[in-house]
């Protein structure tokens, strides 16, 4: 199936309206670049803008662990199907916030993952993804069960969300996967 491409160029730190501005210099100084992800949402600055706080709330009031909320975030952008995200999530679960190989190898395969309390919560993310925020009492028992806390429901909706943004701009814009995270390119099975 052939999808629609936006043909909107990506956006430098000098030339971005000023609202989007501070997060790409922040990308800047985080990343030491300026991921592609960020130059292209900046041509909507209500969607770069809306995906950072999101973004930031999920990393700074979870209850989740650095490696848990990889997981969370590597199941959602698997799920939907996203190299770009899948790739840049790799790389941080590998060199940044301490996932596990076998697991992050078993994430980007889609296959049952090594450690029980990931493996509930990657199931659990996904059938939110799939119900579409509707999971059955047998998946939130589930994921209750492995310990986790309704709080924490309520933290794979925000991830939900934020990588919806972020997965499906990267959709339309096809958006290339950076040098930094090359070396964890991955495309979805067909």
């Amino acid at each position: 199936m052939t999808t629609y491409q936006l043909s909107l160029p990506p956006q430098t730190i000098d030339g971005a309206a000023p609202g989007p501005r501070p997060h790409l210099e922040q990308a800047q100084r985080q990343f030491g670049f300026v991921p592609n992800m960020y130059a292209f949402m900046a041509q909507q600055p209500g969607l770069l803008e809306t995906y950072v706080a999101g973004y930031d709330a999920f990393r700074a009031d979870s209850g989740f662990t650095p490696p848990e909320q990889e997981v969370v975030l590597l199941t959602i952008s698997r799920d939907n199907r996203c190299g770009y995200c899948v790739a840049a999530h790799s790389m941080v679960g590998a060199q940044m916030t301490g996932v596990p190989a076998a697991v992050l190898a078993a994430l980007r395969a889609d296959q049952p993952l090594p450690d029980p309390r990931l493996a509930a919560l990657s199931r659990f993310t996904s059938a939110m993804v799939a119900s579409r925020g509707n999971p059955t009492p047998v998946e939130a028992d589930a994921f209750l069960a492995a310990g986790f806390t309704e709080r924490h429901v309520l933290a794979v909706v925000l991830a939900i969300s934020v990588k919806t943004i972020s997965n499906y701009a990267n959709h339309v814009f096809r958006t290339p996967v950076d040098a930094a995270f090359a070396a964890f390119t991955w495309t979805p099975a067909t």
